[in-house]
C-alpha cells in the first residue's frame, strides 16, 4: 500500500485461496489488457475471458500469455465449455485447452441441459488436468431452483473434484442468486451457507450493491466474481473500508 493507516482489515496475500477478485474480460485489446494489469494486477486473482469471447478475439495466445506472465489464471468462460459439449467436441475443448496452457476450467450448464451425474463426470476428468470451477445456477430468470438443491450441487460439485463453485447471476446480475431486479435473494445466500464453506464459493456479483452486500455479510475476503476490469481497484478499496458504502465497517474492530 501507499502510505500507513491502521485498523485496515488483514486480506489474504496472493496467490490467495480465497478473498479472490474474478475479473471478466468480454473483449479488451492487447493494449488494455496491459494498461488493465498495470494498475489492477496485484488485485486480480483469476481472469475469465467471457462467456464464448476466446472464440472470436483476435491475438488469443498472446492475450492469454500476457495475463498468465502477471501470475493470473485464465479461463474460458462456461458457455464455450457448453458450446463444445453440445457438438460432442469434449476431447476438443480438452486439446484446445492444453494447446493454450490453460489451468483453471470452468465446468457449467447453465445454456445447455447435462444430467448431474454426468456434470459430476466431467468434473471428475478435467479436475485431473486443471482446477476445476464448477458454475451452479440457471441463466434462464424464469427457472428458479430451491435452496435444497443448490446446496445439493454444490455439494455434489465440490465432491465430484471442483476446488470452486461458482454461484450464478450473469454478467449482468439478474438471475440465480439474484432477483430480475438485481436485489440479493438473501434467504437462499444465507441458506447455501449453512452448508458449503464460504471459502469454496465465488459468488458473481457484477454490481456495486452486490459487492456490499457480501462484504457485510461474509467480510473483506469472501470471493466476489465476474468484475468488470475497470472496477477492480474501487472493489479493493471497499473490501478494505475505504469506500463511503464500508467506511465504519472495519473501524474500531
Amino acid at each position: 500500500m501507499n502510505f500507513n493507516l491502521t485498523q485496515i482489515p488483514d486480506r489474504t496475500k496472493k496467490p490467495r485461496n480465497h478473498g479472490l477478485t474474478m475479473v471478466m474480460d468480454k473483449g479488451l485489446s492487447l493494449e488494455e489488457a496491459k494498461n488493465f494489469l498495470s494498475v489492477a494486477s496485484p488485485h486480480v486473482d483469476i481472469l475469465k475471458l467471457g462467456f464464448g469471447t476466446s472464440f472470436v478475439t483476435p491475438n488469443l495466445r498472446q492475450k492469454i500469455e500476457l495475463y498468465q506472465s502477471a501470475n493470473i489464471p485464465v479461463y474460458f468462460g462456461g458457455t464455450l465449455f457448453e458450446a463444445f459439449l453440445i457438438r460432442n467436441q469434449f476431447d476438443d475443448f480438452v486439446n484446445v485447452i492444453k494447446d493454450y496452457g490453460i489451468k483453471h476450467i470452468e465446468v457449467s450448464d447453465g445454456s445447455i441441459t447435462i444430467p448431474h451425474a454426468e456434470k459430476c463426470g466431467y468434473i471428475e476428468k478435467l479436475a485431473k488436468i486443471a482446477t476445476v470451477l464448477s458454475e451452479v445456477g440457471s441463466k434462464d430468470a424464469e427457472h428458479i431452483i430451491p435452496p435444497y438443491k443448490w446446496i445439493e450441487l454444490m455439494s455434489a460439485e465440490l465432491g465430484a473434484g471442483a476446488t470452486y463453485v461458482i454461484a450464478e447471476a450473469r454478467e449482468s446480475g439478474n438471475v440465480g442468486i439474484y432477483r430480475g431486479t438485481g436485489e440479493v435473494r438473501e434467504g437462499l445466500v444465507q441458506e447455501i451457507l449453512t452448508k458449503i464453506p464460504s471459502e469454496k464459493i465465488i459468488w458473481e456479483a457484477p454490481q456495486k450493491a452486490q459487492q456490499l452486500y457480501f462484504l457485510e455479510l461474509i467480510g473483506c475476503n469472501v470471493n466476489l466474481g465476474n468484475l468488470a476490469p475497470h472496477e477492480v481497484i474501487s472493489l479493493e478499496a471497499m473490501r478494505i473500508g475505504l469506500r463511503g458504502d464500508t467506511f465504519h465497517l472495519f473501524l474500531n474492530q
